[in-house]
């Protein structure tokens, strides 16, 4: 599920017809639309004749030469061909037609990126194949739609308009039926390529901070430690009190830096979350509060660890922001199991207005659980209260440590 900030309207089909999509009822007048369809069933013929020609020498050439090592490439390459046909009927089809229909996602390739993969991903490719289909099929729709838009034109002249409307609703049907995307998994295959992306730039932006913590804290205060103890045994026979007093300092660092790499540690997976679970974690992050924060966790068993620390993160996100941000004087925080969905639900009585655009770091936290299937909803009216719902996937524990899993 992708990150929202509201319930979402009713799911439409996909390539389906909006609500401004449908041309208006045909008439008697030619208006521009009656021109416009009358268009495209001309045009029927000549792109069906193009398209069934391409169709039937690609598959012909390629199927004929498979026992050569050109026939396998060649088809490939045919049919991603195809998939250009279709994203030029589809452009014709929202130009003359009003049709809004979504272009399919890009060829998802499966073993491996090298000419194998591309080689196999091509073969098995459905929206190629489907634009190879609608080629075979234009040409006798083709040659129908042009003999009777032309005889039409001459002797239907008053009634032609109707005739052009049903038609063109075949062809509108033939380009949602072959040519959109046809079912959920090519939709999500364009998800997943947008999630991956944004993993991978989160965990490159977590290594850069990791990094930049301990070039900027850790590591410099010992660095300053190493300086401190060096000119501490060259004063140790020279000045002793000085050189106790410059010990007794470089004690007093060792022990800053020893706490700034127990926060970083924290910061990238808490030892109590580790040991002790969820709840003992989000009550130890909401003890460092400075609001009063209840938690109540209902989990009957703990879920995977990176399910568990991806919770873990948001609430302590969220719990900061109420923090600095809301000046709420109460919070709290409940987590539960429903079915295979952990929930997480963040609430204050704080002044509200959160929002994704609010620099307060929400739209990296619905990027990050969009990027797990995850769901991220705001709800905080100005004055407030604010409610933050995040949704993630369950996944057992058990199952993620066992073999082969």
């Amino acid at each position: 599920m992708t990150a929202r900030t509201m319930p979402l309207p009713e799911d439409r089909p996909v390539g389906g017809p909006l609500d401004d999509d449908r041309p208006p009822p045909a008439r008697f007048a030619y208006d521009g639309h009656t021109w416009k369809e009358i268009a495209q069933l001309l045009g029927n013929l000549p792109i069906g004749i193009a398209g069934f020609v391409y169709a039937v020498v690609t598959l012909s050439l390629g199927a004929g030469l498979t026992v050569t090592v050109i026939g396998l490439p060649l088809l490939a390459a045919g049919l991603l061909g195809a998939r250009l046909l279709g994203r030029a009927e589809r452009a014709r089809a929202r130009k003359l037609l009003g049709v809004r229909v979504e272009e399919p996602s890009p060829m998802a390739v499966f073993g491996g990126s090298g000419v194998f993969g591309w080689l196999w991903s091509s073969l098995r490719d459905p929206v190629g194949w489907r634009a190879m289909l609608y080629a075979f099929i234009r040409l006798p729709w083709g040659v129908l739609t042009f003999a009777v838009t032309l005889v039409g034109l001459i002797v239907l002249w008053p009634v032609l308009p109707f005739v052009v409307r049903g038609l063109t609703n075949v062809d509108r049907a033939m380009v949602r039926g072959l040519l959109c995307p046809s079912d959920e998994l090519e939709r999500r295959i364009a998800e997943l390529e947008s999630d991956r992306g944004v993993v991978v730039d989160t965990a490159a932006a977590d290594l850069r901070r990791i990094e930049r913590d301990l070039h900027d804290g850790a590591q410099a205060r010992l660095v300053a430690l190493a300086m401190g103890l060096g000119l501490a045994k060259e004063k140790l026979l020279e000045d002793p009190e000085a050189a106790a007093r410059m010990v007794d300092e470089a004690h007093g660092e060792v022990k800053v830096a020893l706490q700034e790499l127990r926060d970083l540690a924290r910061g990238i997976h808490p030892a109590v979350l580790t040991d002790r679970g969820l709840n003992a974690a989000l009550s130890s992050v909401a003890s460092r509060c400075t609001v009063p924060v209840k938690v109540t966790a209902d989990l009957p068993a703990r879920p995977a660890a990176a399910i568990e620390g991806i919770a873990y993160f948001t609430v302590s996100e969220l719990l900061q922001n109420i923090s600095k941000h809301s000046g709420a004087r109460s919070a709290s925080v409940e987590v539960w199991r429903a079915k295979d969905r952990l929930l997480i639900q963040v609430w204050d009585d704080g002044r509200g207005g959160a929002r994704l655009d609010g620099g307060t770091g929400m739209a990296g936290l619905a990027d990050r659980l969009g990027a797990v299937d995850g769901l991220f909803v705001i709800d905080s009216p100005q004055g407030g209260p604010t409610t933050i719902t995040a949704e993630l996937p369950w996944r057992d524990r058990a199952a993620e440590a066992a073999p082969g899993r």
